[in-house]
């Protein structure tokens, strides 16, 4: 099967789709990636054919103060910029990420069948679930059905603002106004992550996270046999500031060694038990006492894959979600806001107490029952041949 996976620059995006293009690859299927030019070199050595991703460099028109408005047009704008390449590949289907939506829209365009992927749990609005970003679990009773109820009418505006916004971007570009969604999604994370809903899609399958090293080379930890601390700054630009110098100030004295995974530079000046660099994080994990990270799902889903308990330092965006939900699964302490002292408290906490670390290893257990991606998508091939 010859397959277009589109994916734009973010790290917890670009990720992902090189991790299922290299699942095609071992399938036997023919995968091409279109992303960002950061990520064209590695997933070119890494074995994947690439393209880059025209019109994601911004416009003069867009507006950056309405992410609706600048999400669904450039969507439009990149499935036109994307069109040629794509119709010369003559791909039997594309994969789009849920936040390239012009994946989506080009493969309408061509009348190829499309599916979606979340590199996270699904986030699509539920009758039965307050509004994803709350962070708050179902409300139960009377009381807590109420407040879900009116949580999800306050939000209901804002929805229905960007389905206008879809729309008009799609009429634009010749499509109807009308979206048909994609014909499967690709829901790449933990079953532990995910909560339940009475309205979970019939096409949504949980498919386990997609996660791929970005380096062959290894950090090593400081030389001693104090616990290992593993700190992952969180990749997004909405993570939050200062947990590193945050992090490195606070445990000093406390009996650790810290090791700072990162894919920017690391800081010049590092305290002797402390290490900072780009490395293989599943080896990190593999003698890691505790992750700090920002709560992003890539590095969450890693963490819990190996069993190592989480500290998080939730940012912007999905962060605050998804502590929350690892807060509530038991393998996980929420720091907000960020002091030396909640993170130091935070960290004694997670080391000095075996249930989080249970907890994790729990939430790995469940890595198993997922779908396989590949199968999905031939499914949904092979259906549109049909």
């Amino acid at each position: 099967m010859r397959v277009a996976v589109v994916a734009g620059p973010d790290p917890g995006h670009a990720i992902p789709a090189i991790a299922l293009c290299l699942k095609f690859l071992a399938a036997g299927d023919d995968p091409v990636l279109f992303t960002g030019d950061r990520w064209l070199d590695a997933a070119r050595g890494a074995g994947i054919s690439v393209r880059k991703l025209k019109g994601l460099a911004p416009r003069p028109e867009d507006d950056d103060l309405d992410a609706g408005a600048r999400i669904h047009s450039r969507a439009a704008y990149i499935s036109t910029e994307i069109l040629p390449d794509l119709s010369a590949m003559l791909p039997e289907l594309v994969v789009s990420d849920i936040l390239t939506a012009g994946g989506g829209m080009a493969a309408e365009r061509l009348d190829l069948p499309w599916v979606e992927l979340s590199p996270h749990p699904l986030y699509s609005p539920s009758v039965g679930l307050p509004p994803i970003g709350s962070g708050l679990a179902p409300g139960e009773g009377i009381r807590g059905r109420l407040r879900d109820s009116m949580m999800r009418a306050a939000t209901a505006r804002s929805i229905k603002q960007g389905l206008r916004q879809r729309s008009e971007a799609r009429v634009g570009v010749g499509l109807p106004a009308q979206d048909p969604g994609p014909a499967a999604r690709l829901i790449a994370t933990l079953p532990a992550l995910e909560v339940p809903r009475p309205d979970w899609p019939e096409n949504a399958h949980v498919v386990g996270p997609l996660l791929w090293e970005p380096t062959a080379d290894l950090l090593d930890p400081s030389p001693g046999d104090g616990p290992l601390v593993m700190i992952a700054p969180s990749t997004a630009h909405t993570g939050a500031e200062g947990m590193l110098e945050t992090a490195l100030d606070t445990l000093d004295g406390e009996g650790v060694r810290v090791v700072a995974s990162m894919l920017d530079a690391p800081p010049v000046d590092l305290p002797a038990w402390a290490r900072a660099g780009l490395g293989r994080q599943d080896a990190l994990l593999a003698s890691a006492a505790v992750v700090v990270c920002g709560g992003g799902h890539g590095m969450l889903a890693k963490a819990l894959l190996a069993g190592v308990p989480v500290v998080t330092v939730p940012g912007g965006g999905d962060q605050w979600e998804l502590a929350n939900r690892a807060a509530r699964q038991g393998s996980a302490v929420v720091v907000r806001p960020l002091t030396a002292e909640s993170l130091r408290d935070a960290v004694r906490r997670v080391l000095d107490d075996p249930s989080f670390a249970q907890a994790a290893r729990r939430a790995a257990e469940t890595a198993p029952d997922v779908a396989d991606p590949v199968e999905v998508c031939r499914a949904v091939a092979a259906a549109a041949l049909s």
